[in-house]
């Protein structure tokens, strides 16, 4: 391996400086690169590819057991270790299993009543915004977005990022908002009645920047 990863690299630094800073000697390395591949590391050279193929196929959801059922399903001898060693090596990890949809179990404080009723048009920019947040699933689990969108221009102008669902999420975006737009008057901030916005911390935000609120039913427009 230590070879294996001085011949890769030998491109962006000196064999030399690679051989000492690994503590082996360069000799060694250039008998390495002479040296007929041993019917292991071939054979390890094959299972690599149909690893990954594997790996592949099933959208990078496969373990490494379900990979090692599909290389015996193909005829191929090799053990459940082998497999395991060679995806750690070539770095084949499993995406963790998707779960329930999250569920907003938050408080709502404050309902505000439906002012936008649907007239989704505006005759100048920061007048009317309407908001709402998605989820999705990642490698590492739930990423929400939470945006905030100009309906006169239906350009985005607030938006923001969090593994976690709170208010906190629509909170950022709406100040990312305002922070762009300088604070506009009269303006009317439209969105559901999802717990993120009926929290204390947003009606706050609003309140203080002097922002009409306007609610429809959680999950509608």
């Amino acid at each position: 391996m230590t070879f294996g990863f001085i011949a890769k690299h030998r491109g962006i630094w000196p064999v030399s400086w690679l051989c000492g800073a690994l503590d082996v000697s360069r000799s060694g390395f250039h008998a390495w690169l002479v040296r007929t591949p041993s019917a292991r590391s071939r054979s390890g050279e094959e299972y690599a590819g149909k690893i990954r193929a594997s790996f592949i196929s099933s959208y990078r959801t496969y373990g490494a057991r379900r990979v090692w059922h599909d290389l015996l399903a193909e005829g191929l001898s090799c053990g459940l270790h082998r497999v395991e060693r060679l995806m750690r090596l070539h770095g084949l990890m499993a995406r963790p299993r998707r779960r329930g949809l999250p569920k907003d179990d938050g408080v709502r404080s404050v309902i505000a009543s439906n002012v936008l009723d649907r007239q989704f048009s505006a005759n100048a920019p920061n007048q009317k915004w309407v908001a709402d947040f998605t989820y999705i699933w990642t490698a590492e689990g739930w990423l929400y977005a939470a945006a905030v969108i100009d309906l006169f221009s239906r350009r985005l102008v607030g938006w923001s990022m969090s593994d976690t669902m709170t208010a906190q999420l629509v909170t950022d975006a709406l100040v990312m908002a305002i922070w762009r737009r300088g604070k506009p008057d009269a303006l009317l901030h439209h969105s559901d009645q999802g717990s993120q916005y009926t929290s204390e911390r947003f009606q706050r935000l609003m309140a203080d920047d002097g922002v009409t609120c306007s609610m429809s039913r959680s999950g509608n427009v």
